[in-house]
Order: structure tokens, then C-alpha cells, then sequence
């Protein structure tokens, strides 16, 4: 061990000339003293996991106080040592950051499930992290090495531990921007949870080994040739995706491992920001970019703080090429993280304003965290949070807001405020009017519609995305008695009185809304009368009756007093609220003899709001393929969109549009 721990020392001194060793060495001398005779299941003395999390923790060129706490982390868990004798011996700011990565599942816990203690233990760590974000970095360092020795514990343990790694750690170093340690952590689980994918893969990419190492050396080396001669200061770098990754592309697109043609990226990392821009016009020139395939994270960063150019070009024999442009100091902070930003100051950390920045999701976490949940609902909560994609749309002020992929106009309103959140009743986007259940997309302008006697429905927990509005409308329904609240200390939630009666579709607002949102045969802004009767709010079908008096009278189709009246057929007029009417439209789309090409047309427009109907296959005998779609669109724009995509879409060589004509929505209650 003492090698070891030598070596751990060299590699602080390098990485920092100053830093206080003799700390270093009284936290390797309490943590070996605290464990000794422990073994880990491998046979290891246990003093060696806490040398690995430190060196985990040094190659990030971490402050020695995060160091020290690696070598300590498990000392409360996993030895008779007490908190006080901690303090005593290292100080506040060390003990606490032990003491938050310490599971609460290791103290007595009499009457806990299984899932109420890793809730606990999850909770208690990401509290602590909103005060200082070494306490997930610790942890994820501990989680790293604990996944790299995985292989002793019982099966039932790996798969367990496995899991909680892909759908909370991973995507917990992700958000910190820790990109190598997330990658790491994905394929150890999914090389413990699916083995034989894993092993196959793998396999399939050693065998490819060699015939793409020279393709990507010849790319690189025409790419630099062009970047030099255009007077730019940047180096080119191969970048291959990790096994994970390339699985996960597999089940997305439905396509087998050889058609995963993009396995290996290229990084362009510059010495500025406009050397950026100029370093994509190059690659432009030099092929041809794929639509729909740019992503400009450098205008408009992703919430972990990482920033760069992506773009996808098709490059020699139709081979697609996925490029990263970035400049030296963005490509530290993708391969540090939040860890490039920090300051340190007599052993505590300040985080300047670009960590604060990133940080912000973790304090919105924090939020809704703070209502009192089941351990299901904080687990399935912070799935939720921390797996999510963002996209970015503006208000109608033009600010930006962040919000999960998936995301409603309900999300919106509530991350506006609550109170436009318990009232909003629809929403323009893009000067369209649109349903609550609208999924929202990176770009999209929108303005929230709201009436005061709106209130929240249970329906809407199955609408939002983020746990932010989930939590607030939980928490007004408890309020209204239709949600019972939870009991502190109950495993389960009490069991749900029903809710009121209640049509979710059906929205309640005053007459100046419901007549701008009334069309009279397709035109709006007609004199109209709504019946008292029936009172017909938007979400009802509806009918037109011209009246003597000016103005035309709006009726549910189901009043039973309009029925009984025996209106005259030939007064009745056509009616509909603004977002009743959608397009259907039906495509032949024409490729040539590639599998999985309709999987790929599909998913090329599952994230265009659209509603595929049909879809046929119809060979032809010169071995060309048909496809014949039927979809619904919200407008004739859309259908457009639907076109540029699909041709996108490598093997498709033509594309007929039959119809497009305008239809109903399906009647609703």
C-alpha cells in the first residue's frame, strides 16, 4: 500500500507544486488505521478502494481537501469511527463532505425498505451537494472504482447496483460535464446488465479496429491539410464512442451494428471563438453538411456548461461524419466539467459565476425536493431529472427558457410561475394555438394562455416533464382534497380519494377568449353568442346556429335543449375552435434496396409533433422500395418540414406527396 500511496503523493506534487501533502498523509493515516483487518470482497485490504477514489479524484486536479475526503469517505459507514472524532481530527468542511457520502442504509433503520433507503441516502447526498458540489463529485468518484470491481459482489447486487448507476449516476456526471466518467459508468453497466450485447459489440468494434483507424487518420489528415491552408490555429483529433453509446444508437434507429456507420467522431479544437465558425465553413466546404444535423452549443450552451459546434457531414462512399468544434478551453471544460471552473481558497471552494450558472439545475432540483414524497416518487423524480435532454424556447419578451425535452406549455407556465402555471388553460406557440399536451421544441416562441377560474387536473402529472411543475401540481391537488397527503414516515402514499368530476380537454374561460378562439367556417373574428344552455367552452364539439339577432348562437352538439328545439337544418353552421382542424397528409416515399429504411424515415420525424397513421410497403420489381404514409400535421408548414426531412435521410431518392387536405380533430366529450 505504501507504493501505492506514494504514487498518489507524486501525482498531487505534480499537479500542484503547493498543495498541503501532510494532509494528504493524516487522512492515509486515519483511514488506514480505521480499516484495518477490512477486506473488500476481492480479497484487497479496504484501505486500497479509498487509495483508488483518491486517485480518481487527483487525475481531475482536485483541491487536496476533496483528496483527503476520498481517502476518508467510507470511514462513518464502514468502521466504528464517530462523527465527532472526525471533526476533532479534519475539521468541518472534510467531515461534512464524508459525512454526505455516507449511505443512510448503513445506520440502524428499523421498518425501511430497501427503496426508502437508497431514497434517503440519494436525498441526503443531493441536499448536501446544493451547498458544496464536491460531495457528488466524491460520490461519483467512490460509485467509478466501486463498478470497476463490480464483478465480486452477488448477481443480484451487481444488477441492482448496475441499474442505479445507468439511470442516476451516469446521468449525474453528465450534468456535472464529468464526460469521461459518465461514458465509463454506462459501459460498466451495460456490459453488467446486457453481457452478451456488450461482448458483441465490443467484438464487432476490435474487428473493425484497424480498417477505421486508417480512415480516420487519412479524414484527419485532409481535414488538417484544409485548416492550415485556410491560415486557422487548430488541431485535429479522432474521438471513438464508447460502447454504450453505440447500443444505444443501435435501439433508437433500429439498425443493425454495420449500419452504425458513425462510431468514430473528429474534434476540431481552436484557439477562439470565431476560429470556431470559420473552422465549419471549412468543413462545409469540404462536404456536405446533413440536415437537420447542426447543433450550435456555443451560442447557447448546455445547462452542465458545455459548449461546442457539432455538425454532420456526408463524407467519401456516403460514409457520415460526426464533427465538435470547440476551443481549447471548452474542450477542458467537456472533459472536466464543472471541475474546470473551480476556485479554491484555503481548502474551500468558491465557484465562480460560470459554475453557478451550471449549477442552477441542481438548485431547481433542490426546490422540488423539498416536498414530501414516497421514496418512489423522489426516485422516479430524480430519474426524470437528471436523464433529460433540454431544449431551449423564448417567451414572448424573447428571454430563454430551459426546459426538459418532452416538454409542454404546461412545463412553461410553471417555470414562469406557479400561479400561470394553476391557470393556464393553452398556449401560442409560434402564434399557433396549441393543446397543454403540445410537445415543445428548441426554438419555439410562446405565450401562455390562462383564466382564472382554470385549476390544476390530476390528468396534467401524465402531461409535464419536468418535476418542477409535477411537484407543484401534486401539491395543489392535495390541497383541493384530491390527492391525499403523504403521511411522514408511511411507506405509501394513502390511498387517492376520487378525484372531482372533471373533463381535462375541456378548458373553462371567459367570453373575450372563447370568441377570439371561435372560427365561423374557418374564419375568425365573427360576431358570436354563446348559449347559455350548454355553455360550450373550448374542447366541447360545437355547433353554429344562425339567430335573428345579429351574431351567430354557439352550441354544445350534445344540448339536449338545442335538440329538443327542432333547429332548422338549413341555419345550422359550420364551427370549431381554433385548434380543432389539423392536416392529413399522405407521402410516397421512394429508396433503394437498404434495410432499416424505414426505421430510419420514422425516426428521422418521430421529434416533429406529427401522427403517422398508415404506413405501407410496396417492393418494386426493379428492387426499388415504396413507402406510403398517411400522417396527421397541425399545419400545412409542418408537411413541408416532414419533406425536408425524409430527404435527408440517406437511400431515399424520391419523395410524391398524394393529398394534403385539411380535417377535423376526433370530437371530444
Amino acid at each position: 500500500m505504501r507504493t501505492e500511496f506514494a504514487k498518489l503523493l507524486k501525482l498531487i506534487r505534480k499537479n500542484s507544486p503547493n498543495a498541503d501533502l501532510e494532509l494528504i498523509r493524516k487522512a492515509y493515516r486515519f483511514a488506514d488505521r480505521a480499516h484495518r483487518g477490512q477486506k473488500r470482497l476481492s480479497g484487497d485490504p479496504y484501505i486500497t478502494h479509498g487509495l483508488a477514489v483518491a486517485r480518481i479524484l487527483t487525475n481531475l486536479r482536485l483541491d487536496v481537501t476533496t483528496i483527503a475526503a476520498g481517502l476518508l469517505h467510507d470511514t462513518l459507514e464502514d468502521t466504528p469511527v464517530m462523527r465527532d472524532e472526525l471533526l476533532k481530527e479534519f475539521g468541518p468542511v472534510i467531515t461534512n463532505l464524508v459525512d454526505s457520502v455516507s449511505k443512510i442504509g448503513a445506520m440502524p433503520s428499523p421498518g425501511k425498505t430497501l427503496a426508502e433507503k437508497q431514497a434517503a441516502s440519494i436525498r441526503k447526498m443531493l441536499v448536501a451537494t446544493v451547498n458544496d458540489v464536491r460531495v457528488l463529485v466524491v460520490k461519483l468518484a467512490d460509485r467509478l472504482h466501486n463498478m470497476r470491481t463490480i464483478e465480486f459482489l452477488p448477481p443480484d447486487r451487481i444488477e441492482r447496483i448496475s441499474r442505479e448507476t445507468l439511470e442516476i449516476y451516469a446521468p449525474l456526471a453528465h450534468r456535472l460535464g464529468l464526460a469521461r466518467w459518465k461514458w465509463e459508468l454506462e459501459d460498466h453497466a451495460f456490459h453488467r446488465l446486457n453481457p452478451a450485447e456488450y461482448k458483441e459489440i465490443a467484438g464487432r468494434v476490435a474487428m473493425t479496429r484497424r480498417e477505421r483507424e486508417a480512415w480516420v487518420a487519412g479524414t484527419i489528415d485532409l481535414l488538417q491539410q484544409q485548416i492550415a491552408a485556410e491560415g486557422l490555429r487548430a488541431e485535429v483529433v479522432g474521438r471513438p464512442k464508447h460502447l454504450y453509446s453505440i447500443y444505444r444508437k443501435m435501439l433508437q434507429q433500429g439498425k443493425d451494428f454495420d449500419e452504425v456507420r458513425d462510431i468514430q467522431a473528429l474534434r476540431i479544437v481552436t484557439q477562439s471563438e470565431p476560429e470556431c465558425y470559420a473552422a465549419l465553413g471549412t468543413v462545409h466546404r469540404l462536404w456536405t453538411p446533413i440536415s437537420g444535423r447542426f447543433k450550435d452549443y456555443i451560442a447557447m450552451p448546455k445547462a452542465n456548461g458545455y459548449q461546442s459546434i457539432h455538425t454532420t457531414v456526408m463524407g467519401d462512399k456516403g460514409m457520415p461524419i460526426e464533427i465538435q468544434i470547440r476551443t481549447e478551453s471548452m474542450d477542458e471544460t467537456a472533459q472536466e466539467g464543472i471541475a474546470a471552473h473551480w476556485r479554491y481558497k484555503e481548502g474551500e471552494i468558491t465557484p465562480d459565476q460560470k459554475t453557478e450558472e451550471n449549477l442552477r439545475w441542481l438548485r431547481q432540483m433542490y426546490e422540488w425536493m423539498q416536498e414530501a414524497h414516497t421514496a418512489h416518487d423522489f426516485l422516479d423524480g430524480v430519474r426524470r431529472d437528471v436523464q433529460m435532454s433540454e431544449i431551449f424556447v423564448f417567451t414572448p419578451k424573447s428571454e430563454v427558457k430551459e426546459l426538459p425535452a418532452g416538454a409542454t406549455p404546461l412545463d412553461f407556465a410553471y417555470a414562469i410561475h406557479s400561479d400561470i402555471g394553476d391557470h393556464c388553460i393553452g398556449a401560442r406557440v409560434n402564434g399557433r394555438i396549441v393543446q397543454l399536451n403540445h410537445n415543445l421544441r428548441t426554438g419555439d416562441m410562446v405565450e401562455i394562455l390562462t383564466s382564472k377560474n382554470q385549476r390544476p387536473h390530476v390528468d396534467w402529472l401524465e402531461i409535464v416533464a419536468s418535476p418542477r411543475a409535477r411537484t407543484k401540481i401534486r401539491q395543489r391537488l392535495r390541497e383541493a382534497g384530491e390527492l391525499e397527503p403523504v403521511e411522514t414516515g408511511k411507506t405509501k402514499t394513502a390511498p387517492r380519494r376520487p378525484p372531482a368530476p372533471h373533463k381535462p380537454e375541456v378548458r373553462v374561460v371567459d367570453d373575450a377568449t372563447r370568441g377570439k378562439l371561435i372560427r365561423i367556417e374557418g374564419k375568425k373574428d365573427m360576431q358570436v353568442q354563446f348559449a347559455k344552455c350548454c355553455n360550450p367552452m373550448p374542447g366541447h364539439a360545437i355547433v353554429g346556429y344562425t339567430t335573428r339577432h345579429p351574431g351567430i348562437s354557439i352550441h354544445r352538439v350534445d344540448c339536449g335543449t338545442f335538440v329538443r328545439a327542432n333547429p332548422d337544418p338549413h341555419r345550422l353552421i359550420e364551427v370549431s375552435w381554433a385548434n380543432d382542424n389539423q392536416i392529413r397528409a399522405a407521402l410516397r416515399v421512394t429508396a433503394g434496396p437498404r434495410s432499416s429504411i424505414l426505421a430510419d424515415i420514422t425516426n428521422a420525424i418521430a421529434r416533429l409533433n406529427i401522427s403517422i397513421r398508415e404506413a405501407q410497403f410496396k417492393p418494386d420489381e426493379d428492387g426499388k422500395r415504396h413507402f406510403d404514409f398517411v400522417f396527421d400535421a397541425p399545419n400545412r408548414g409542418a408537411v413541408d418540414r416532414v419533406t425536408r426531412i425524409i430527404k435527408t435521410v440517406t437511400g431515399v431518392t424520391d419523395i410524391t406527396t398524394q393529398y394534403v387536405e385539411d380535417v377535423p380533430l376526433a370530437p371530444r366529450p
